[in-house]
């Protein structure tokens, strides 16, 4: 069983439709139908200068019947958060502070943010330009999805808890005790979240969050069963499960 997957995305639309293609040549390397599934891990806003055209993207990807499962991230939950609940939004200052681009998201939407205009009228023009539709793809991403032997997620999940029932702000946020668990968590998790200098397979996960949120190339991966190729423009590159699970380093942003 064949799966693609693409990690935190972050506003980046260049790098997503890059992908896509490098996914495509895939496809017809190894004759596959067009039935195995694209993965997004979430994050699809953020930091990156077109959340507004990631968003497009992927909504006329899922519009025309494309095999794509896009997920839910914590930039993407804080976004809906901010929009829904203005300035007084529980994340607000995290998600406007500028190392984690929600400005960027902003401006994507062509949302003045000229100093001197209150904090109120820029939600107000927010909630006017950013389209509805926009905001009902955001609010319908599932948190999770499993196929297999793979289970796909934004951040990882919580050891010791049944993948069916992880808890959302886990699946959105959790670091350090996922991270540092060499278990066998029952599938491969393949999350992002917390950024690799390349694919990073720790044989109980595979770790797919590339960067794309701080100017590098995004970097999609092919699996099949457990084995994972990265994608490259000279065809696929073998991701070796470590001999001995290790813990990368931590995400370079304030919220991943």
């Amino acid at each position: 069983m064949r799966a693609y997957a693409i990690g935190d995305i972050h506003g980046q639309q260049g790098e997503l439709e890059r992908a896509h293609r490098l996914i495509e040549e895939d496809r017809a390397r190894v004759a596959d139908s067009g039935a195995a599934p694209v993965v997004h891990t979430g994050d699809l806003c953020d930091r990156g200068p077109d959340t507004n055209g990631v968003i497009a993207f992927l909504l006329s990807g899922h519009g025309r019947g494309a095999p794509w499962i896009t997920l839910m991230g914590n930039h993407d939950w804080m976004m809906l958060d901010y929009l829904s609940h203005g300035p007084k939004a529980e994340t607000a200052d995290i998600w406007l502070h500028p190392r984690n681009g929600g400005e960027a998201t902003l401006a994507s939407y062509g949302v003045d943010l000229s100093p001197g205009r209150s904090a109120e009228e820029i939600h107000a023009e927010a909630v006017e330009k950013v389209p509805a539709r926009h905001i009902a793809f955001l609010k319908g991403l599932p948190t999770s999805w499993r196929r297999d032997d793979l289970f796909f997620c934004h951040a990882g999940i919580r050891p010791g808890v049944p993948l069916d029932a992880q808890r959302d702000e886990d699946l959105l946020w959790i670091r350090g005790p996922f991270l540092h668990d060499r278990s066998d968590h029952g599938a491969l998790i393949v999350h992002g979240h917390t950024p690799v200098d390349a694919i990073t397979h720790y044989g109980n996960r595979l770790a797919i969050d590339t960067g794309a949120g701080w100017g590098r190339p995004l970097v999609p991966v092919v699996i099949e069963g457990r084995d994972a190729w990265a994608l490259k423009s000279t065809g696929r590159e073998p991701v070796t499960p470590m001999q001995h699970l290790g813990v990368p380093r931590q995400g370079r942003g304030t919220s991943g």
